[in-house]
């Protein structure tokens, strides 16, 4: 059961870090592209960054909640008997909870990665860390999920920087139109 609640709840720290650092990736890149001061990208990208904390907590709660009170009613059919307010429902109610937490506030967390360098760092190369600090980041994400799989390390390192690069190459794109 342990291992089973830990790859369910790697789950949502998963999707949740890695929506907050490539969603936030994308607007620092596409805002670089534009002639902006590092306090107005630090204001979008945080905004972005609360933006997915809120609707990944909530949509968890909800995709949650129809999943877990699913199982419940199954489990009611099948044991002819109303199980609202049981240990079983408390512990639902907690894994909905729980879970939402879990994917809302790791997709906070992931937003800050690429926005401290703009923090720390002079405007000029704050994009190119930002870059370099969420690519460290998914390295360290793909060896999470590595771990969790039991599934290479490396290659699962390889697909998370992979998709940090797309996202870099496509809000890059921006820089190209007039």
């Amino acid at each position: 059961m342990a291992i089973l609640e830990e790859s369910e709840r790697g789950r949502y720290i998963i999707l949740g870090t890695i929506d907050g650092i490539l969603a936030i990736l994308g607007i620092i890149v596409g805002l670089s592209s534009a002639t902006v001061d590092a306090g107005v990208i630090i204001k979008a990208a945080l905004g972005g960054g609360i933006a997915l904390c809120l609707t990944n907590g909530i949509g968890s709660y909800l995709a949650e909640s129809a999943v877990e009170y699913g199982k419940l009613s199954e489990v009611e059919a099948a044991l002819l008997q109303d199980l609202k307010d049981t240990r079983i429902e408390k512990m639902a109610r907690r894994n909905i909870i729980v879970d939402s937490f879990l994917h809302g506030g790791s997709s906070f967390i992931g937003s800050l990665v690429p926005i401290l360098p703009f923090i720390f760092i002079p405007d000029g190369i704050a994009v190119y860390a930002s870059i370099g600090l969420a690519i460290l980041a998914l390295v360290m994400l793909g060896l999470f999920s590595g771990r969790i799989s039991g599934q290479g390390y490396i290659k699962s390192a390889i697909k998370m920087v992979f998709l940090g690069a797309v996202v870099v190459i496509a809000c890059s794109a921006l820089r190209l139109s007039p």
